[in-house]
């Protein structure tokens, strides 16, 4: 049963295991609506599978996730609707241009107006001037752009990222985040990354995972560059 106002995500005892290797373990949190919360850790920790997990892209060995109080496993097309994945895969085909591809995502979504959300995404990425282009020859900051309008098309008020950053140029970087910013007080933003600096600067959370478990999480607010290193530094020294 939805209830009245719920977390935008939550997930309780979630364990994910691949094989005898569980990479998460019994893992609960909850995050609020059109909060901006970034998840960090060493390699390893679970990050990934996490994201994957609450993203439906994956299915927890055990636990539940809920988002906006829609049970995952129970209600995964109205859950799916309220979502956006940028991850390490694109999800883009290589033989479609950048509209074509953006079409096939806006009729899957349903929209009313593909063709005009699609210029709108096109533009807000920055590339209308390669809408006519094959995805195929595009940089890995433009397939990034292009991912994260994929991943804006239908409007979902929840956007998750798996590490965004990684392997773009600086213009990527600096198009990617800027989007992010403008959106971030409408939408709950979740996002992985090994930069610590970018956690605090983009984040109103920051969650440490180690070993598939949370170790602690505190708002970036009561944080500097210097508690978070030793914060890290201390949670993964207890779990070794």
């Amino acid at each position: 049963m939805k209830s009245s106002s719920p977390p935008a995500i939550e997930a309780r005892d979630l364990v994910k295991s691949f094989g005898n290797t569980k990479v998460l373990r019994g893992l609960s949190l909850k995050v609020e609506t059109k909060t901006t919360l970034a998840i960090i850790g060493p390699n390893g920790a679970g990050k990934t599978t996490l994201i994957k997990t609450l993203a439906s892209v994956m299915r927890p060995t055990s636990g539940q996730v809920l988002i906006d109080g829609w049970d995952l496993a129970e209600h995964a097309q109205k859950a799916r609707a309220l979502l956006g994945l940028v991850s390490h895969h694109s999800y883009l085909y290589g033989t479609l241009t950048a509209t074509e591809n953006l079409d096939f995502y806006g009729r899957m979504y349903g929209l009313s107006k593909p063709a005009e959300r699609i210029k709108e995404v096109l533009d807000l990425v920055g590339l209308t001037g390669r809408r006519h282009d094959r995805v195929a020859t595009f940089s890995r900051g433009m397939l990034q752009r292009l991912s994260l309008g994929r991943a804006l098309l239908h409007k979902p008020p929840i956007l998750m990222l798996d590490e965004p950053d990684t392997g773009l140029d600086p213009q990527a970087l600096a198009t990617m985040w800027d989007i992010l910013h403008h959106d971030a007080p409408n939408r709950t933003i979740v996002f992985t990354s090994h930069h610590f600096e970018r956690a605090l600067s983009a984040a109103s959370e920051v969650l440490m995972l180690v070993k598939g478990r949370v170790a602690w999480s505190a708002p970036s607010s009561e944080l500097t560059l210097t508690t978070l290193e030793e914060a890290y530094s201390r949670a993964v020294g207890e779990q070794r």
